[in-house]
């Protein structure tokens, strides 16, 4: 069922970075799931899209574009923020332009993840597929720039990754696709090699400068908390599900040391909201939430993609709320985080 994917859950708060400006990036291109997928999967064969209502409420137009939240994404107020355009557009757009295409696309797609069993699950591009889609993008783009300042704009991008939040939720935690044939510690491993193997494809590619999202507390999700709920009284986290988060991110920030080491030119910063994105979830007042274990659309304990329709009533000010669905966050959560990458952006890619 498309509503039992758990995506990241929001990224990069309080990453605690340098300054950064819009000189030093030339374009944005992503790769990931539905945080940053701003809609090719309304161009794919999926039922898990966001190109209906209640989504894109809070849009310019209130227009469901296939963004999983109320509003904006990160990816586009990164865009706006840094000066190179207002949104960032999916690359499976139809008849995009020579223009989009040098300020940088997503090539994300929601429900998606490392492993591609993950992918298979919800109809979806896995991320190690989204390379295919990227060396497409190099093509077009050598035709609308030239050889040369293709290459340039590559080479100057930056390179946004998320990481694997729905290959732990979906193939381990909740299905036996994997977790049958896995310990948690092999799957970690198996996860971090499939991450290398893409990198390391990417930077083949061009791209030399990558922002890497850690996962954020998997077990305070509202749907996860739901799946796993003990108590009708209580909808507390999923401890167990956190603890291995917290080990898979160490592994994760160890793996990118590396990878800087071995890749010449390259620069990476592992961003890490473990402690900002707990701090939310326990006290949700202090930042202006008023709801943090349960989403807007309908009941919040289950929505999410086709079951937050236009027939899911929806509270009346999703900017009060964290999670705009059971799995996504609204956009005033992606605002904190977009605010916390301009003021505290990370220096070794600057």
């Amino acid at each position: 069922m498309a509503a039992t994917v758990l995506l990241p859950l929001f990224i990069l708060l309080l990453a605690g970075l340098g300054a950064c400006s819009a000189a030093n990036f030339s374009s944005l291109l992503v790769f990931g799931d539905s945080t940053v997928d701003t809609g090719n999967n309304n161009y794919i064969s999926t039922s898990f899209k966001a190109n209906h209502v209640p989504y894109g409420v809070g849009f310019p137009g209130k227009i469901p574009t296939g963004r999983f939240s109320d509003g904006l994404l990160v990816p586009d107020m990164l865009l706006s923020e840094l000066g190179i355009g207002q949104l960032l557009p999916p690359f499976l757009k139809p008849n995009i332009s020579g223009d989009d295409l040098r300020r940088g696309v997503s090539f994300a797609s929601a429900g998606s993840g490392f492993d591609e069993v993950t992918a298979a699950s919800s109809g979806v591009i896995s991320v190690p597929k989204q390379v295919d889609m990227f060396k497409q993008y190099i093509v077009r783009l050598k035709s609308a720039a030239g050889a040369a300042e293709a290459s340039r704009i590559v080479g100057e991008a930056l390179v946004l990754i998320s990481a694997a939040s729905n290959d732990l939720s979906i193939s381990f935690y909740d299905s036996p696709a994997r977790s049958g044939n896995f310990t948690i510690t092999q799957y970690h491993d198996f996860l971090i090699q499939k991450i290398e193997d893409f990198i390391k494809q990417v930077y083949d590619l061009g791209g030399r400068r990558f922002l890497v999202w850690g996962i954020s507390p998997i077990g305070c999700g509202p749907l996860q908390i739901t799946m796993k709920l003990l108590s009708l009284l209580e909808r507390s986290c999923v401890e167990n599900e956190n603890a291995d988060t917290v080990v898979f991110n160490s592994k994760l920030q160890a793996l990118l040391g590396k990878l800087q080491k071995d890749l010449p030119e390259s620069k990476f910063s592992f961003a890490d909201l473990y402690a900002a994105a707990t701090d939310i979830f326990q006290q949700p007042q202090k930042y202006g939430f008023v709801e943090a274990r349960r989403g807007c659309c309908g009941t919040g304990l289950m929505e999410a993609g086709e079951l937050c329709s236009s027939l899911t009533p929806t509270c009346p000010d999703p900017s009060k709320f964290v999670f705009f669905d059971s799995v996504h966050p609204t956009e005033a959560i992606y605002k904190i985080v977009t605010k916390n990458i301009m003021e505290k952006c990370i220096p070794q890619l600057s």
